[in-house]
């Protein structure tokens, strides 16, 4: 069993010595995420392209090499191939014939060769023929040289046929970690999971951390989503999973605080604790899953004020992207199942929430807090090789129970 791995087309119009360290990068992290699947592959580096052979002792392994390779960023998409001898072109055209007759009927289609070696025809005709052929001898839709639903291509070296039998297409991206590390702020909904996921598929490595609001269970439930995020998309390098118990701060926000300030202080406390955990692991930029305008913390105004409360690079991949797509990606990329039973519990802080802060009225609020509570915090965070987490990241999320009637002595 053969892949043809066709990078992402930014990796190829990069000039040639960065190719060529993107591409020994993305060749490194597949026979990583091989050999920790207990898979027994090898790969092999073209110019435009890499090889990817199955030994025997996987061979039956199809569906797995495929699932694994759609998730490595860096990857746009891959060709399952096979290799024959051919004698002459009506031999290739009933190899191709056998391959492709099911698959177009009633399907548009155009035939690509690309030929290496010597012939007694050009590229041009053997595409020619062989298109004219299908046509005639397949129930086809006909010929389209531009969006056809099919395209057959294939490769003619010496006297070796190379065609594909399936084609995928993978995550696309950068491969890890080409790009910076950062650390991505992770409540567990729709928001922070999927902001993540576009940081990863960038070739960022990103590291998680969480501030917990909402006791024992909140924190399960964000080491399942983070666990399944670097275990389906970055599992080829270890990052950190960062817990915060941020009770305390929240605390002193709710005695100390002005009610409509409460939201945007919050934000502000959280970015300072994220960028001295930052600091700890060399890092200068922070990720979050804010949207403008999505909720009143995430004002132009508030964003702006929030801001200030670091010096870190404040990366928002979901900046402007409408819930709903948000939603969409987050069933595509699998983390919908634990954003969904998820509780909001920064949305609950205030009721009365301003959506123009003044960030002089903001720092007037700020001189109530004990700042001491920050550092405690930072101290007390629990940092951990994600991969040590994997026992309590499967366990199930608690759901809340849902009554029609409540009990006289219920509370």
């Amino acid at each position: 069993m053969k892949f043809i791995i066709k990078l992402h087309p930014e990796i190829m119009i990069k000039s040639k010595s960065v190719r060529k360290r993107f591409t020994k990068v993305l060749l490194g992290n597949i026979r990583l995420v091989f050999k920790r699947n207990h898979l027994s592959v090898e790969v092999r580096h073209s110019w435009d392209k890499l090889l990817l052979l199955v030994n025997p002792a996987s061979m039956d392994k199809e569906e797995q090499v495929v699932d694994l390779l759609q998730r490595i960023p860096g990857i746009d998409q891959i060709l399952l191939v096979q290799e024959s001898h051919f004698s002459d072109l009506d031999d290739v055209y009933q190899q191709i014939k056998l391959v492709w007759q099911a698959q177009l009927r009633g399907k548009t289609f155009v035939v690509r060769v690309k030929r290496r070696g010597e012939h007694s025809f050009s590229s041009l005709e053997a595409a020619r023929y062989i298109g004219g052929r299908l046509n005639q001898e397949c129930d086809t839709a006909g010929v389209r040289m531009k969006d056809p639903d099919l395209c057959i291509d294939f490769e003619l070296n010496d006297d070796t046929l190379i065609q594909s039998s399936r084609r995928v297409k993978c995550l696309g991206g950068l491969p890890l970690p080409t790009q910076e590390d950062v650390l991505s702020l992770m409540s567990g909904g729709y928001d922070s999971g999927v902001a993540s996921y576009h940081m990863i598929r960038r070739g960022a490595r990103t590291h998680f951390c969480f501030f917990n609001l909402g006791g024992r269970e909140h924190e399960i439930g964000v080491k399942q989503v983070s666990y399944y995020l670097w275990k389906r998309y970055s599992q080829s390098h270890k990052v950190k999973f960062i817990a915060v118990d941020f009770a305390p701060v929240v605390g002193e926000i709710l005695e100390k605080i002005d009610n409509s300030q409460m939201g945007v202080v919050l934000k502000r406390m959280m970015l300072r604790a994220a960028s001295l955990l930052a600091d700890k692991l060399e890092i200068n930029a922070l990720v979050t899953g804010e949207c403008l305008g999505q909720v009143s913390s995430q004002t132009l105004s508030n964003l702006h004020v929030i801001d200030q409360a670091t010096d870190k690079l404040v990366l928002r991949p979901l900046i402007c992207v409408d819930k709903l797509e948000i939603i969409d990606l987050a069933k595509h990329i699998g983390t919908e199942e634990f954003a969904k039973v998820m509780p909001e519990y920064c949305g609950v802080i205030s009721n009365k929430p301003t959506v123009k802060a003044l960030l002089t009225k903001v720092v007037q609020e700020e001189t109530k807090f004990d700042f001491s509570l920050i550092e405690q915090a930072v101290n007390a965070a629990q940092m951990r090789d994600i991969r040590t987490i994997a026992e309590e990241a499967e366990q199930e999320v608690s759901t809340v129970l849902s009554v029609d009637t409540l009990a006289a002595d219920s509370v």
